[in-house]
């Protein structure tokens, strides 16, 4: 059933710069002297809105921050190796939880399949090159020209269903269903970011 936006709108939780700001906050507490300038973020109206897609949202800017701080590492540190699993495991757990909770209905409505296998398709492209990292040397320099792949890949991702893929999935959505599907996320991202390994493969 299709509805305009002002009908399926849901309640903001917080102003979405107190969400984006918490979000930093939560990447930083994982290397408190790595900066993590994310720059300005692509708009969406869902920052900050008390349902599946400002969760979604919510996660998207701790891995932009997560991503901006292991860009500015140096070599085979610390700090890189701890935000490096940080990031695997959340993109991972996020991955899997997304596709329990949001992509496993949209993708029975034949109006937005596409956009669900689009967006699944993408996160195993995703655990690929993730897996391509881990078994490379961190000290390397091929290894942030590689991790710089990454990042600009799952930026364009995250920017992708922020702005086209939640909103046509919003829109055959009832108010009840996204207020659950936070729930679900929620539940399930624990389970799978604890369940969570680093593969390490090589890509041909």
């Amino acid at each position: 059933m299709n509805r305009t936006a002002s009908e399926v709108k849901t309640t903001r939780t917080i102003a979405p710069m107190q969400a984006r700001r918490a979000a930093i906050a939560k990447a930083k507490a994982i290397a408190v002297n790595v900066p993590a300038n994310i720059g300005s973020t692509p708009a969406t109206r869902f920052r900050g809105d008390a349902d599946i897609f400002g969760r979604l949202v919510e996660d998207h800017d701790h891995h932009r921050a997560l991503l901006a701080m292991l860009s500015a590492t140096h070599g085979h540190s610390p700090e890189r190796e701890r935000l490096f699993v940080e990031l695997v495991k959340e993109i991972k757990g996020h991955a899997a939880a997304e596709e329990q909770a949001l992509w496993s209905s949209v993708m029975r409505n034949p109006e937005t399949t596409e956009d669900a296998r689009h967006a699944v398709g993408e996160h195993k492209e995703m655990d690929k090159m993730m897996a391509d990292l881990a078994a490379r040397d961190m000290a390397s320099p091929g290894w942030l020209r590689r991790f710089a792949k990454l990042r600009d890949e799952y930026l364009h991702h995250i920017r992708e269903e922020e702005q086209e893929q939640f909103v046509a999935a919003q829109k055959h959505l009832s108010g009840s269903d996204i207020r659950y599907m936070r729930q679900v996320f929620n539940r399930r991202k624990k389970q799978e970011k604890a369940g969570a390994t680093i593969e390490k493969k090589l890509s041909r």
